[in-house]
């Protein structure tokens, strides 16, 4: 005869076994589900130093393939990394990623005027596409994008890495919130120094230059600071030292009216110091980063004199994993390829009015 003891322990643990079963079968479940394979399309710094590290501490994602015109990138990146010699492509031979099913995004990391040619090639290979920013060098090419991804049923998402920064999530919240009143002023810059002979001086490959490819990040803040989109724009740019900035502008300054009565004066410039940062100023108080547009150390503080103080993350590893997590789960993205389209659409607006000396006015 069983004792009371065994009795009360073998019904406590009959009525625990739904329970553990449903725990073990969820982490059973999380810990069996593939992740997506990314390959990266262009090899250059942001790829050796950002992406491929942050590939490596991702839930979702994991470095599948790579497509490089540098064969002896392709043999470092193989014993770096282990890839499989099947998953490492040239520019060339890109399309065949189609018949690889180890490969489901293309992560287009190539100079900016090459991205509509490398995503096209991915969504025809019927691979989900992250293309980086800025998304293209004109609208119609972004268009071009968006209809190419949209016609293969694949997702498109645009490198927007501080819209999952934590520290950028919190100012967006202070200011969505209205912490300090609605924000009127926002001033915002990001800069650094060019050397000659490189592709962002290209206007061919470029597109143009500090406002393409680090004032976008101001240009960013403001739209997202506000929630709103400019109706009102006026810039200015200078060209500098002619044996460098013969094609591409040196700095860019430009103003923009929001609908809500926000107002923003933003910079960028290939001659200074490499530094980033916002403030906005609202009708109690205002808020600010600096740096803000960083890979790490992202600071904050309000008026109030509380910091504004969020654990370091690695941008790079969120921004992938949440594209993976949308694709898998069948979600928006929140930086779709419209989103990449807004941002060039403006900028070609403050390049015009840099052209014109007029004003832009974009409810027109």
């Amino acid at each position: 005869m069983r004792s009371r003891r065994q009795f009360i322990m073998q019904a406590a643990a009959i009525a625990a076994s739904p329970f553990i079963s449903t725990r073990v079968t969820r982490a059973l479940a999380a810990a069996a589900k593939p992740k997506l394979g990314f390959a990266l399309c262009g090899l250059g710094g942001l790829s050796t130093y950002q992406l491929a590290p942050a590939l490596q501490k991702t839930a979702n994602c994991r470095l599948a393939g790579i497509i490089t015109g540098t064969p002896a990138k392709a043999v470092k990146w193989r014993a770096e990394y282990g890839i499989p010699e099947k998953n490492i492509y040239d520019y060339e031979t890109m399309h065949r990623i189609a018949d690889n099913s180890d490969i489901d995004v293309v992560y287009v990391v190539t100079p900016n005027a090459l991205h509509l040619d490398n995503a096209l090639v991915a969504a025809h290979a019927g691979k989900h596409v992250f293309c980086e920013k800025p998304m293209e060098i004109s609208v119609e090419r972004c268009r071009q994008m968006i209809d190419a991804v949209k016609a293969a049923g694949r997702v498109l998402g645009i490198g927007y890495r501080c819209r999952f920064e934590p520290h950028h999530l919190e100012c967006m919240r202070i200011a969505r919130e209205r912490e300090f009143g609605a924000p009127k002023i926002i001033d915002a810059h990001f800069g650094s120094y060019m050397g000659p002979s490189v592709w962002r001086l290209k206007r061919a490959l470029a597109g143009g230059g500090p406002l393409m490819d680090v004032g976008i990040y101001a240009l960013q803040a403001t739209r997202y600071l506000t929630g709103e989109e400019p109706t009102w724009i006026s810039a200015t740019t200078t060209q500098g030292d002619p044996a460098r900035f013969s094609e591409v502008e040196e700095s860019v300054v430009w103003d923009c009216k929001f609908p809500g009565g926000a107002v923003s004066h933003c910079g960028s410039s290939y001659n200074t110091a490499g530094i980033g940062y916002f403030r906005v100023i609202a009708e109690r108080g205002w808020f600010a980063l600096e740096p803000a547009f960083n890979y790490d150390g992202i600071r904050g503080v309000r008026s109030d004199g509380k910091p504004i103080d969020r654990p370091a993350t690695d941008q790079f590893a969120v921004e992938m994993d949440d594209f993976a997590r949308c694709i898998m789960d069948g979600k928006a993205t929140r930086v779709p390829g419209e989103e990449g389209l807004r941002d060039v659409r403006l900028m070609m607006a403050i390049y015009e009015s840099a052209r014109s000396g007029r004003p832009i006015d974009l409810k027109a």
